[in-house]
């Protein structure tokens, strides 16, 4: 076993644990970091597969903004999860067996990636070493996938806009200022002088009984 196999079952082993601490975490923001650890032993596994604009991209998207956010808004609510986690050892059996499935036949497909390929297939190591993931990736996204690329862009474009308009809709519950009479308001409209006299004569004072009668 070379080093590349010892690492890819390190990276693998590790991966396996933090996605299965996800799903038995009883604290929400644990659960949240150690899914940040299988994204994180995600991208090494495909950095082991050469393909390093999928790793960096794992990274930078979920790793960096998808979690971050993901983790502000557990923070922010703080979630009750102990009524949803009722009955959870009940289903545990099914789901670890598929669970268990699943990390098999990936483990099957991504051990192909290792094994040495036939000699009629395989390329010198200097035309292989001219080649670029993220070039030939970007060649296929914006040539033989195009139109799906600009579907999808549509899609993402309708989500950020509704996303939007749900956030600024007006609510009954709360306080909301129309920032355009905000700009056309004047000084008449959110200040009134009145006028007083320079100086008022000060009230007798008036003696209690009791100070009268001594």
């Amino acid at each position: 076993m070379d080093a590349k196999t010892g690492l890819f079952y390190v990276f693998a082993a590790v991966l396996l644990f933090a996605a299965f601490r996800v799903i038995t975490a009883r604290n929400t923001v644990h659960a949240a970091l150690y899914l940040v650890l299988a994204f994180c032993q995600a991208a090494a596994v495909w950095i082991l597969l050469k393909a390093e604009f999928l790793a960096i991209t794992l990274v930078l998207v979920y790793v960096g903004a998808v979690m971050v956010l993901f983790l502000f808004v557990v923070m922010m609510l703080d979630l009750n999860l102990d009524g949803v986690r009722q009955g959870f050892w009940k289903h545990f059996p099914l789901a670890g067996t598929m669970g268990a499935v699943i990390a098999l036949e990936m483990s099957y497909v991504l051990m192909g990636g290792f094994r040495e390929p036939p000699k009629t297939a395989a390329l010198p190591e200097q035309i292989a070493a001219q080649v670029s993931n993220t070039k030939e990736l970007g060649k296929a996204l914006y040539t033989q996938y195009l139109y799906p690329m600009e579907i999808a862009a549509v899609i993402l474009l309708v989500a950020i806009v509704a996303a939007i308009a749900l956030t600024m809709r007006e609510r009954k519950d709360s306080k909301y200022l129309n920032p355009s009479d905000q700009v056309r308001v004047k000084a008449a409209d959110r200040l009134t002088l009145v006028k007083l006299k320079p100086t008022l004569a000060a009230p007798a004072a008036v003696m209690p009984a009791e100070e009268k009668q001594s």
